[in-house]
């Protein structure tokens, strides 16, 4: 895995603790990790001397005990204390609530503040279809899992290059022009008719072997240029991508730059050129490869014996023209694991070729999505089709808020119910680990309850409507607002979490795991959650309680919250309703 190299948080308070940690050991302050004490009594932030002992050859205690005794207060930091291997770190309050309101409700509000990728190019290589192959559910986690991580490196200021790399060459394509040679061609033209005829012919050469040949030899055809036969598959590219441009509109889903691999045709033989030239080839059973076997893994085949190529071809050329025209400081594939071994080949390949910028290149790979514990697929003609699923999730929603909200306007609640159905459908695909698979189950991603995409959006609804209660037209006004009220341990705990979106962003992006960021919306609204039904307890309590001072004050970390939660779901690709 290529990782980015360490950097100091984008939190001032975690910022802080690292710094007065570092500088008491005479370390520098990136090596140190802060964390979150186990249990806030400790402190609020915990910073573990393991690295600093490993380097200075000394017990991790007795550096804790170290930085304590030389320890002066700050206008961040109030207090330290050792716990073990453990330096606690307590913050002043103020500091940290004016902090947030600035970040988040001020005229100039950045919740996410860094120009840590400025300057920098990521590529992200996500989505990547078949043509004439409609989109089905099994695509989502490419698709959300990219454009999650376009959004997530943008946020923390790099170029990003969200790239729709097509799978618009090979056999298969030969399948559908010896199909429509052999039973005509399908009117009116849709990926439907095609995928049918793909799945007719997959079944046809179960009974006659000698159809894959035939296919072969179509492709080879269309290698070669035949003007027939490229207007034929031609027509196979332009529908598909017209289909395939209505379901990413649904999903707010946006490439920069959409190439297909037969885009890289001409530039394969100056690639493998350079690899012959570099002794790199050689002929195995009349194929040419590239020889692994020092590597470990199989030979990277470049050209089959009947002279056509191969996907891993054109990757290479693909690859090449990237850092060639992007000069990409990391090059992500969104690929899932079952390809693994085909990018362990891949970069192999470009670093035997001597290129030093094969090292930025990654395969974000992600686990399978199930359906009724199967996997989908269109070979085998049982798949479940993305969009399908996203105008169901959408009817469950319109469903459940004729219940609970009859009075709608109908086109709020089918805004609503497109709004929250779809980012259910989404966020069910980014709740976990990428690595994990994904078991798809109707009740888990529309619940308002758990780990579920409606019930961020809830949360978020929640805030605007407590904000709407209490007056409040335009949160900037709340932003210079006397932050002393806010005493209760809930609020400190909600605040502390609140700062800490640009942090975790960053950490999503260091593992490309969109996960880290669903999770910490998780906990933020979890954390409100507590807050808030306070107010069930004792009137006192509320948010918009009697007294002035305190319900202002109260109604600008509420203010926070909400921004906080808009900015998280859209890191995710979410919408943040202001009803439901």
């Amino acid at each position: 895995m290529v990782l980015m190299t360490a950097s100091p948080p984008l939190s001032p308070f975690r910022r802080a603790a690292a710094a007065a940690a570092g500088t008491a050991l005479g370390v520098d302050p990136a090596l140190l990790v802060v964390t979150t004490p186990p249990d806030p009594s400790m402190g609020d932030y915990a910073v573990g001397c393991f690295p600093a002992a490993k380097a200075l050859r000394a017990a991790p205690a007795a550096l804790a005990q170290k930085v304590v005794a030389s320890f002066q207060p700050t206008d961040l930091l109030a207090e330290a204390t050792a716990h073990g291997p453990y330096v606690n770190f307590r913050l002043h309050r103020g500091p940290l609530f004016r902090t947030l309101l600035e970040r988040t409700i001020s005229k100039t509000a950045r919740p996410i503040s860094t120009s840590a990728g400025e300057g920098k190019t990521v590529c992200i290589d996500f989505s990547s279809p078949n043509i004439a192959k409609e989109l089905a559910y099994h695509h989502i986690r490419s698709t959300v899992i990219g454009q999650s991580l376009v959004n997530i490196y943008r946020a923390l200021g790099y170029r990003v290059v969200g790239i729709n790399h097509l799978g618009d060459w090979g056999t298969t394509h030969g399948m559908l022009l010896c199909a429509c040679d052999k039973w005509g061609f399908p009117e009116p033209l849709t990926i439907a008719g095609l995928n049918e005829l793909y799945v007719r012919f997959r079944e046809a050469m179960k009974k006659d072997p000698a159809l894959e040949d035939q296919a072969r030899q179509w492709f080879k055809r269309l290698e070669e240029g035949e003007p027939s036969v490229v207007a034929t598959w031609q027509r196979f590219r332009d529908v598909s991508l017209a289909e395939f441009k209505e379901v990413y509109n649904l999903l707010g889903i946006h490439f920069e730059e959409i190439k297909g691999e037969s885009e890289y045709q001409e530039a394969m033989p100056s690639v493998i050129q350079m690899l012959e030239q570099k002794g790199l080839t050689s002929i195995s059973e009349g194929a040419l490869v590239v020889d692994l076997s020092d590597q470990k893994m199989p030979p990277l085949l470049l050209r089959k014996a009947d002279g056509t190529t191969l996907y891993a071809t054109r990757d290479l050329a693909a690859a090449m023209y990237r850092h060639e025209k992007y000069q990409f400081v990391r090059s992500l594939y969104v690929v899932a694991r079952e390809q693994g071994l085909h990018f362990q080949q891949l970069f192999a390949t470009l670093k035997k070729a001597g290129l030093d910028w094969a090292d930025r290149m990654e395969h974000v790979s992600f686990g399978l999505v199930r359906i009724g514990g199967r996997k989908s697929g269109t070979r085998s003609g049982n798949a479940v089709l993305l969009r399908d699923v996203l105008n169901e999730a959408k009817a469950e929603i319109h469903a459940k808020l004729k219940e609970t909200s009859p009075d709608l306007p109908p086109d709020q609640a089918d805004a609503i119910a497109t709004v929250v159905g779809h980012g259910a459908v989404v966020f069910a695909n980014l709740a976990s680990q990428r690595e994990k698979d994904v078991d798809f189950d109707w009740d888990e991603i529309l619940s308002l309850e758990g780990d579920a995409g409606p019930y961020v959006q809830y949360a978020h609804a929640r805030t605007a409507s407590v904000l709407r209660r209490g007056g409040v037209a335009d949160p900037t006004e709340l932003s210079g607002i006397d932050v002393a009220p806010l005493v209760r341990e809930e609020e400190w705990n909600l605040a502390k979490l609140l700062v800490d979106l640009g942090d975790e962003t960053a950490r999503a992006a260091q593992s490309n795991e969109p996960h880290v960021v669903a999770r910490y919306l998780l906990d933020v609204c979890a954390s409100f959650s507590r807050w808030y039904t306070l107010g069930n307890q004792d009137p006192a309590l509320k948010v918009l309680c009697a007294d002035e001072r305190t319900k202002m004050a109260r109604l600008a970390l509420t203010a926070g919250v909400r921004e906080i939660l808009r900015t998280g779901l859209g890191l995710l690709g979410l919408k943040a309703p202001d009803a439901m």
